[in-house]
């Protein structure tokens, strides 16, 4: 009897153990970072020169929505969200940081944001904290609305537990954690073409890179190959443009799930980036090993949760000839429509065609225009002093 006593009260400990320190919470984060390549394969600083448009208008600002025009960096983190599974109400904390980058937007409110100073020439590393998330099982708090169809609410599709926050205007409420930045962190992958048009792909990480999708868009035809794991150095051949979005939906929910979301975590973010990963060119979506994720993105959840899950997707955009004749004739016949598929990538796409055309005085010159035309457009830096 003295036995069986002593392995109940074993269990009972062991049980409040876990109640303490979040045995039975589960925390799972998706989000993407987007980057262009360079012609060495690897991801070069770039400037978008568009600012927070496509968020609510609820949601929290760095600076004003033009403050990313002017800030450059190797890693645009669009859309992090972080989801709560807890089969009672309970208060968690959350930092996190970001190497050699930004918080740039938020919601619902953070206890603090860092550095609260920046300048475009450093590179310190940031932070963003919210000290009290209150995780409330059938909550029928009602989210902050907005236009109906921003990407921003198809991250709400899920079985989550909606967590509340308080702020300086009162109670938020939400389904997960948001948040987007600037980095000039190193990724772990790098692509380039070779002389027979073959992506070539190579993997700068000590871990296997889980799997990627090679994606061709042109001209509203799409073309897409699924890579595998990718140990090392692999080519591969562009896809033929005879795809449907409802399969490259089918393999890239596979992807995911076999990286550690739930069904309906994969669809939500796939129903929020479908139509940005569809734009006009050529790009590589991956699967970050989960070393660079925390590499890049420190997470610290108390109580610890019992599991975390983050899978984070790599967008590395390729500078194609394709890519350059398209823009170059675009810019020389004043067609915007065409430029509006490339408006966001346009920079980086013409200091590339500058770098390659040394010997071409004529053409440089023009090109300049154009990158200045393109400024011009759209925003400038918000920084007096850079250059």
């Amino acid at each position: 009897m003295a036995e069986k006593a002593l392995r109940i009260l074993s269990l009972a400990v062991l049980a409040a153990c876990m109640a303490v320190s979040g045995g039975t919470l589960t925390v799972h984060e998706w989000g993407t970072f987007t980057s262009v390549a360079g012609s060495d394969g690897q991801a070069i600083k770039w400037l978008p020169l568009t600012g927070s448009t496509d968020l609510p208008a609820f949601v929290e600002h760095f600076r004003g929505e033009g403050f990313k025009c002017g800030l450059a960096g190797t890693v645009r983190m669009e859309t992090p969200v972080m989801y709560f599974y807890s089969p009672r109400e309970t208060a968690v904390s959350v930092k996190v940081s970001f190497a050699k980058g930004i918080i740039t937007e938020w919601y619902p409110h953070a206890s603090a944001v860092e550095p609260a100073v920046v300048h475009p020439n450093n590179n310190p590393d940031g932070a963003i904290r919210w000290d009290n998330v209150r995780l409330i099982p059938g909550s029928r708090a009602i989210f902050p609305a907005g236009s109906a169809d921003n990407r921003y609410y198809a991250a709400r599709n899920t079985a989550a537990t909606p967590l509340h926050v308080t702020a300086p205007g009162g109670g938020q409420d939400e389904r997960f954690l948001f948040y987007r930045g600037v980095s000039s962190a190193t990724l772990p992958i790098a692509a380039r073409l070779d002389s027979a048009g073959r992506v070539m792909l190579q993997n700068l990480s000590a871990d296997d890179i889980p799997g990627a999708m090679l994606i061709e868009s042109r001209g509203g035809k799409l073309g897409y190959r699924m890579t595998g794991t990718l140990h090392g150095e692999a080519a591969f051949s562009p896809a033929p443009l005879t795809a449907s979005r409802e399969s490259m939906d089918r393999d890239l929910e596979g992807m995911l799930v076999a990286a550690g979301l739930y069904v309906d975590e994969a669809r939500a973010m796939i129903a929020t980036w479908r139509d940005s990963w569809l734009e006009e060119g050529s790009r590589v979506l991956y699967i970050l090993p989960a070393s660079a994720v925390d590499s890049i993105l420190p997470l610290n959840i108390t109580p610890a949760p019992a599991s975390i899950v983050r899978v984070f997707v790599g967008r590395l955009e390729l500078v194609t000839p394709a890519m350059e004749r398209a823009v170059e004739s675009a810019f020389a016949r004043n067609d915007q429509s065409t430029l509006d598929q490339y408006r966001r990538f346009l920079e980086p796409i013409l200091q590339a065609m500058i770098a390659n055309s040394a010997t071409q005085p004529a053409r440089i010159a023009q090109l300049r225009r154009d990158l200045e035309s393109v400024y011009s457009y759209t925003c400038r830096s918000p920084w007096p002093d850079e250059q």
